[in-house]
């Protein structure tokens, strides 16, 4: 008959055997999705945003995109990231030097702005205002379009529009 002891000890034994098991398996499993980021040149930030845009099924695709480059400030133990609008989280909320947490020189939201940039752009929207100039052309009409809005019928359909591209 068995005692207590001995159950114990074998539960142990197995526990320690299933612990180095999920280890090495995960081990395994890490190397794989390492390999493949590093094939398809895909990073962490790339997974973050595919799958926030999965859970959050109401929102509209600009919204998503116009989410993704406002990253301000991001913790460096955990990954987590920060606008810098609406109540700060715990990891910076009592931080007197933000700046340690600040995403790159002045963060992605400087980019962007650069690259929208230009005299006609609104103040505080995210659109430039009046025509934009074309960024297609049509070869056989001569038909442009801006990239702005639905895309015309002779180009909606295509699947590569570089060759549609203005130089």
């Amino acid at each position: 008959m068995s005692t207590l002891e001995s159950i114990q000890a074998r539960i142990e034994a197995l526990q320690a055997k299933a612990d180095a098991l999920i280890a090495t398996q995960s081990e395994s499993a890490l190397q794989k999705i390492r390999d493949l980021m590093s094939r398809y040149g895909i990073t962490v930030s790339d997974i973050e945003n595919f799958s926030g845009s999965r859970r959050k099924a109401g929102r509209s695709a600009s919204a998503s995109v116009h989410k993704q480059g406002t990253v301000a400030y991001q913790d460096p133990k955990t990954g987590a990231t920060w606008s810098g609008r609406g109540r700060a989280p715990a990891w910076i909320a009592k931080a007197k030097d933000r700046s340690k947490f600040a995403v790159g020189a002045g963060g992605e939201k400087s980019t962007a702005k650069t690259k929208a940039g230009g005299a006609n752009k609104r103040k505080g929207k995210g659109q430039p205002r009046g025509r934009q100039p074309a960024l297609y052309r049509d070869p056989q009409s001569g038909a442009t379009w801006s990239g702005r809005g639905r895309a015309p019928g002779w180009l909606a359909s295509v699947q590569d529009r570089t060759p549609f591209l203005i130089a």
